[in-house]
């Protein structure tokens, strides 16, 4: 009969530094990501070798990895500078670097395992298969996908697929928006996005009519699959993972132990089907709570088909307004009198929004049943609500050390024809590890079982629980400093063990026909900035390589009106759609076919692919 060997989940989270990183293994976390010193997606979550070098000491101890981003785009003059970093990185620990420039697949490496990072863009079966056979061990699929996309995806290759469960979510499929770069000189493709999707536009018709004034048009909510995860798994995915590499330790603390927990539970009820990817169990300080984490409002994105009208983006504010505490009644300056659903705390930060739409904030400084005392004059209208964004009181429940996170051990004390051993063992551990020490035994008056229980339980700060003791000393006296110094040895032995024992991934070997998917025509969105990357593809038959656009400036059309027009998003977000708007359907609204947004000096024109259900982006250049 064949057997099949339950699968492993991995739950990954984020961490903008090392502590951060040490606070979400704590936390249940089976594996990190973090920045490398440079060429990391997010420029302002960077860290040095040596703290991802701590980073991975910590993590092994518990069978946790350690993934760190190289996923910006690189620039020839900059080619030996990454390659010495990945040598510095995989001499420091790191299990896995999540990476999109197909240069590092053309460099002289040693066999760290490479992740491919959302940043290829991954949407399809073939490209996924075309990643795997490329070398890559783990693929992070693209957010915008389906469970029956993720399914098909996960049918065809072999390697864990990654998916976002968690967080932001960018309005453009990620590795294909120039936004930032063509506006701002900043590229996301170089880690530093300037996050134009979160701007205030006005949205005008082909004649300049407005629209819509200064809203959010292209700020969705965050994603939270919570609800959801017994279907990610079943579709196949095998790696959770969390967004937020700019977020503090807070939000990493509380997001972490709410996934665990939610994990924990659907593993506990399949053991069959699934398992833990890392050892030792958690336990934190405080209940977890995701509403409490920093949020747009949450959106269930594309998961199970195409969303519903105005449930995907949050026009009004991309700022987390938080949970709702009451209405105000009447304000006065600073006293503001409301009817509360529920307590407010001394410290807490509050939210409304104002007579003209934007959502502001307060500090209560002191609250008094009904009556709140704020740090500064507010007029807030008569009925308007109330949000709190900032609870003081759960934030000192996420101060501090929160979480424990400890291994299961089980030892066993038995005499031999040369002293006393002491064998231990420990979760996930095949055999054991025994320290021997030579004692004379004497009788002892009393029973000493319990007393040696005692001694045996105290684990001190080592990162064991010691669930299970098997006494077959007998009747005999041990002193408690002979016990205490047998327990020492062998748990700093288990540590020795596990760190012997402990192997990274290599690096997947590529295929020997590797190809591109048929039909493939690279375009500048494949994002080529270097002579390796492009060597690599021109090894696979490609004629015609184009440039990135950070590296080669490019207009892409001009249109009948005469302007030039530059592609920077392609979205399966439709605005059309989330206004109630869609041509596909019966009820097509009332909007315009020709549609602009517009904020400052910048004014981008809205194409909608109804065919493929897209919808792109078009920088006008003036």
């Amino acid at each position: 009969m064949k057997t099949t060997v339950p699968r492993p989940i991995e739950l990954l989270a984020p961490a903008k530094d090392a502590e951060t990183a040490i606070q979400a293994i704590l936390h249940g976390a089976d594996a990190v990501y973090m920045g490398a010193s440079s060429h990391g997606a997010r420029h302002a979550a960077a860290n040095s070798v040596a703290d991802i070098a701590r980073v991975a000491a910590f993590a092994h101890r518990y069978g946790a990895r350690v993934y760190v981003t190289v996923n910006t785009i690189i620039y020839d003059d900059e080619l030996a500078v990454v390659e010495r970093l990945v040598w510095d990185l995989w001499r420091a620990g790191a299990d896995a670097l999540i990476v999109q420039d197909m240069a590092l697949l053309m460099m002289n490496l040693p066999p760290i395992a490479l992740h491919a990072s959302t940043q290829c863009d991954t949407r399809t079966p073939a490209k996924a298969r075309f990643l795997q056979d490329a070398g890559f061990s783990q693929i992070v699929l693209a957010r915008e996908l389906s469970l029956d996309e993720i399914g098909a995806i996960h049918r065809a290759v072999s390697v864990p697929l990654e998916v976002f469960v968690y967080g932001a979510l960018c309005v453009s499929f990620s590795g294909d928006c120039q936004a930032s770069f063509l506006t701002t000189g900043r590229s996301a493709n170089r880690g530093e996005c300037a996050q134009i999707c979160r701007y205030a536009f006005d949205l005008e018709d082909g004649q300049g009519n407005r629209i819509a004034v200064g809203k959010h048009l292209l700020s969705l909510r965050d994603m939270n699959r919570i609800a959801m995860l017994s279907d990610l798994l079943a579709a196949g995915a095998s790696s959770l993972k969390i967004e937020g590499r700019l977020k503090d330790v807070a939000y990493v603390k509380n997001a972490t132990a709410a996934w665990r927990a939610a994990l924990d539970r659907i593993i506990s009820e399949n053991p069959d089907k699934y398992s833990h990817a890392s050892r030792g169990h958690s336990n934190v300080t405080f209940t977890p709570d995701l509403q409490r984490c920093f949020n747009r409002g949450y959106t269930p994105y594309f998961l199970k088909g195409t969303p519903r009208p105005g449930t995907m983006a949050s026009f009004d504010t991309p700022k987390w307004v938080g949970q709702p505490v009451g209405t105000v009644v009447r304000c006065a300056g600073k006293v503001i009198e409301a009817r509360l659903s529920t307590g407010v705390n001394n410290g807490d930060g509050l939210g409304y929004f104002d007579r003209d739409g934007r959502f502001a904030g307060f500090r209560v400084n002191r609250s008094e049943g009904s009556r709140l005392f704020v740090a500064q004059p507010v007029n807030i209208a008569a009925g308007t609500g109330l949000y709190r964004n900032n609870d003081i009181r759960f934030n000192a429940l996420l101060t501090g050390e929160t979480a424990r996170r400890t291994v299961d051990a089980w030892l066993t004390l038995r005499r031999t024809p040369w002293g006393l051993a002491l064998d231990a063992r420990a979760e996930g551990m095949r055999g054991a590890v025994s320290i021997t020490r030579t004692v004379e035994f004497s009788p002892a008056k009393t029973d000493q079982r319990a007393a040696r229980r005692r001694v045996l339980e105290k684990t001190g700060n080592t990162i064991y629980t010691i669930t299970g003791i098997d006494d077959h000393a007998g009747d005999i006296f041990i002193p408690a400093s002979v016990l205490t110094a047998m327990r020492r040895e062998v748990t700093e032995l288990l540590d020795t063990a596990w760190a012997c024992a402990y192997r990274r991934d290599m690096r997947r070997k590529p295929a020997e026909n590797l190809h591109l998917p048929e039909g493939t025509e690279l375009t500048r969105h494949d994002n080529i900035a270097n002579r390796l990357a492009a060597g690599f593809y021109r090894s696979l038959g490609a004629m015609e390589i184009p440039q990135a656009i950070e590296v080669a400036p490019a207009r892409d059309r001009i249109t009948q009106t005469g302007s030039a027009e530059t592609r920077v998003m392609e979205c399966r977000y439709c605005l059309r759609r989330e206004m109630g708007a869609c041509l596909k359907t019966k009820d097509k609204g009332n909007l315009p076919r020709e549609l602009y947004l517009v904020a400052g000096q910048n004014r981008f024109h809205l194409e909608f692919d109804c065919a493929k259900c897209l919808m792109r982006v078009w920088h006008i250049n003036r």
